[in-house]
């Protein structure tokens, strides 16, 4: 017993004068990869910091990446260090990495349009987008999904391949936006006048831009009224406050100028006929009064 005893110690003496420098070399390599990599992600923060086109999403992502792809580097060099076969592992690694990805297709997917919505920035966080059956003001974009806060303060997580896969209309991308409103008036009334009393109106607002210059045309001959087209430019903030007050204002500055905004009617005409003669068909029109209704 004493002496397997013996003979056990002799070598793990042995194998640890061979293995210790072999181990402790590992050790520093795990120390200095880990170093490395926090250096190589920040590296990559302040490269990426300066350039304005990169979205700061992105530069998270590709820092996270290069930090991985260091400590992955480092992970198999201690590994040798330590006489483990890596190129099997690496196999192995693979196959296992290859069976994940194709059963996770659907989330390789949205990270494949994660990236593209990083890359292409087609919206950034705090702008207002359409894309489908989803809208709202974008409160984060990530690798898998992007989160939207909907007018009625709904939270709507939205998976990236869904934004991808559908046309997106950003709604904030631009600093100036048009606004567009029709006005009706009454075939009785002054094109020109009511052309003026918008023009007006519109100039009178601060958040309407004078270049270009606002304008106001027939739309079209309806059938119970004159529709009038205002179209104008504000900066995006302001679009839906001055939108509003436009509606508002406009209806009252048209009535104060004593200009009519008609409801749809028509005209009815009557007509009254009296029998001559034994048949139904022999009817003769005694007058042709007419009414509005």
């Amino acid at each position: 017993m004493i002496s397997a005893a013996g003979t056990f110690s002799e070598q793990f003496s042995a194998w640890l004068v061979v293995a210790l420098p072999n181990l402790i070399a590992a050790i520093i390599i795990l120390i200095v990869g880990w170093w490395l990599a926090g250096r190589v992600e920040q590296g990559v923060l302040n490269l990426l910091g300066n350039r304005l086109e990169v979205d700061t999403t992105l530069r998270t992502v590709l820092s996270k990446v290069g930090r991985y792809i260091v400590l992955i580097l480092v992970l198999v060099a201690a590994l040798s260090q330590l006489g483990i076969q890596t190129t099997t592992l690496i196999a192995a690694v693979g196959a296992i990495g290859l069976a994940i990805g194709l059963a996770l297709q659907s989330t390789l997917s949205n990270i494949a349009a994660g990236i593209m919505l990083l890359w292409l920035r087609p919206f950034s966080m705090g702008e207002f987008i359409e894309s489908g059956d989803n809208s709202g003001t974008v409160d984060d974009v990530g690798l898998f999904a992007t989160t939207l806060m909907r007018v009625d303060g709904v939270y709507v997580f939205v998976p990236n391949s869904q934004l991808w896969n559908n046309k997106i209309t950003n709604y904030s991308k631009k600093a100036k936006r048009m606004l567009r409103e029709v006005f009706t008036i009454s075939y009785d009334d002054d094109i020109r006048k009511a052309r003026q009393v918008l023009l007006d109106l519109v100039k009178s607002d601060e958040r309407i831009d004078a270049t270009p210059e606002p304008i106001v045309k027939v739309k079209e001959l309806g059938d119970s009224a004159v529709a009038l087209e205002l179209r104008a430019w504000t900066n995006t903030p302001d679009f839906w406050p001055a939108r509003w007050d436009l509606v508002e204002r406009g209806k009252m500055v048209l009535e104060a100028g004593g200009l009519s905004i008609p409801y749809p009617q028509h005209d009815v005409h009557i007509r009254t006929y009296e029998q001559s003669g034994e048949g139904v068909g022999n009817l003769i029109p005694v007058g042709s009064p007419s009414g509005n209704a």
